[in-house]
């Protein structure tokens, strides 16, 4: 059973995750043979203010 984490910042619709998710799991089947239902995808969401890059929180980026 494939299992697939994907780490994000927050700020995308349903529609995109959606997606987003749907073109993983197609992916992890092309690439492994393994049947889609048993790719298992988990999003983590993360606030914008949980996560920095070069010291700034993504939450005081303008």
């Amino acid at each position: 059973m494939p299992l697939i984490h994907i780490d994000l910042v927050e700020g995308r619709n349903d529609e995109q995750l959606r997606g987003l998710v749907k073109d993983v799991t197609a992916a992890v089947v092309k690439n492994t043979g393994a049947p889609a239902e048993h790719v298992h995808v988990v999003l983590n969401e993360m606030k914008k203010n949980n996560y920095a890059v070069a010291g700034v929180l993504k939450s005081d980026e303008k």
